[in-house]
């Protein structure tokens, strides 16, 4: 017998409940709040330990916004039964991704000037245990951003496909392509406010990690492409800075 075929994209056709345009604008303004708590200077949110409060409120704002909405089994229709295939994908699209991402920075960099991540700085000269909690942060902060992509990808591909007449691939690429611009101008003030660089290097990198929710429709497996991606860009970074101790 054939694989069972993937599920369709949720909330827009009755599985596992529909969402309409109020539900749908109450899950997208919990985005926001939950964006803003990144932004509140708490200063115990600094510290090693407190980095995991703002992270964990990034996801769970959504997430219980979202149930509010659909219930439990909305939130569950965003992390289907896990197949053997999505460790592939998982590993494929965190690979690719870093191979566009560096080609596409080193590519940018020879004709427009590229601010690196403040965080690279920040753990070259943190000692090992904050370096630990902040990998260990990156679980949740990531899935905090796989969801600020994917539930407006979500709406988007509601609205194209209930209210117009465009072909379901048509919808889904232009869905994709619309979802990856809030997220890549969300990484202004982490880059300078370099319009640039956000749009063509973030905006391309996201566009990528996508395709893993995009091929697999589970959410915990683009977070886990885009984790895997991060440690290894950072551990990269934390390597280089070990060789070269002169370098910051």
């Amino acid at each position: 017998m054939p694989p069972n075929p993937r599920p369709d994209f949720p909330f827009h056709n009755g599985e596992p409940v529909r969402l309409e345009g109020r539900q749908w604008l109450l899950v997208l303004l919990a985005l926001v709040a939950a964006f803003m708590t990144l932004l509140i200077p708490v200063p115990a949110w600094a510290m090693p330990w407190g980095r995991f409060v703002p992270a964990l409120l990034f996801c769970a704002l959504p997430l219980a916004a979202l149930a509010r909405v659909a219930g439990r089994s909305g939130v569950m229709a965003l992390f289907p039964r896990w197949r053997t295939s999505d460790w592939g994908w998982m590993a494929g699209i965190a690979a690719l991704n870093l191979l566009v991402t560096l080609a596409i920075g080193w590519t940018l960099q020879t004709v427009h000037h590229v601010s690196p991540n403040p965080m690279f700085n920040q753990l070259a000269h943190a000692d090992n245990l904050t370096r630990v909690l902040a990998f260990a942060a990156m679980v949740p902060q990531l899935l905090g951003e796989e969801l600020l992509t994917v539930l407006p990808l979500l709406a988007c591909l509601w609205w194209l496909r209930t209210r117009t007449r465009l072909r379901p691939g048509a919808a889904i690429a232009l869905a994709w392509l619309v979802s990856a611009q809030p997220f890549a101008l969300l990484h202004l003030p982490t880059y300078q406010w370099d319009l640039v660089q956000c749009l063509v290097v973030i905006g391309s990198a996201r566009l990528v990690l996508t395709l893993a929710y995009l091929a697999t429709r589970n959410l915990a497996v683009s977070t886990g492409a885009h984790v895997l991606n991060d440690w290894a860009l950072f551990a990269t970074g934390l390597m280089f800075a070990s060789s070269n101790p002169g370098v910051s």
